[in-house]
């Protein structure tokens, strides 16, 4: 940041246009004055449009113009971030520590404004009880409303359960309160699908 702007002493035009910190404009004059009416202020003299005519300077609090700016760069980068769609597998007998681990990492996913596809699989007589696996799914469902909801319903797929979840807006909470029980994330099992924002 401190290289996309000039500041206080390292302006060099003599003169300057200067804009206050309540918005008022102060006019032209030589950039040692303004930078004198900044200090006066307990601010700094910032050089916001260097290819003007004269640079035009505002007046302000270089540290919290700082962090806007870069708060508004974040925002900005995460609407244009491309959506992908995260994996998460699932197994019908799942224990409840495995299951908070998967929904802390699903929260996580949401968090990060991506979709996430569970896939249950059912292994041998598993099959048998497909009951078993909707309860699964539709308990990480109720663990997860508060960030994700369900975009495509489970569905049979061979011996698998499909289901797709979207984030909610303003999912940006800790991922904490869902899945409090402990966990190493690395038991997640979770994978990357790259799918350019849409589900499949």
């Amino acid at each position: 940041m401190d290289r996309q702007f000039r500041i206080n002493e390292r302006i060099t035009a003599r003169e300057v246009r200067v804009i206050d910190d309540e918005g008022n404009q102060l006019g032209i004059m030589p950039s040692r004055k303004a930078l004198m009416i900044a200090r006066e202020k307990g601010l700094d003299l910032v050089m916001v449009s260097p290819t003007s005519n004269p640079p035009v300077c505002r007046i302000l609090d270089f540290g919290k113009f700082k962090y806007e700016t870069e708060k508004q760069e974040r925002e900005s980068r995460k609407k244009h971030k491309q959506a992908e769609l995260k994996a998460i597998r699932i197994r019908p007998n799942i224990d409840d520590h495995d299951i908070a681990v998967k929904v802390r990492r699903a929260i996580e996913f949401f968090q990060d404004g991506d979709k996430v596809k569970f896939t249950l699989i059912f292994r041998s007589r598993e099959i048998t009880r497909p009951e078993r696996g909707h309860q699964v799914l539709e308990k990480i469902v109720k663990l997860t409303e508060e960030y994700g909801a369900v975009e495509k319903p489970a569905v049979a797929e061979g011996r698998t359960l499909i289901m797709i979840m979207a984030p909610k807006k303003g999912a940006t909470k800790p991922a904490e309160k869902a899945a409090s029980t402990g966990g190493k994330e690395n038991d997640a099992e979770a994978e990357n699908e790259q799918v350019g924002g849409q589900a499949v």
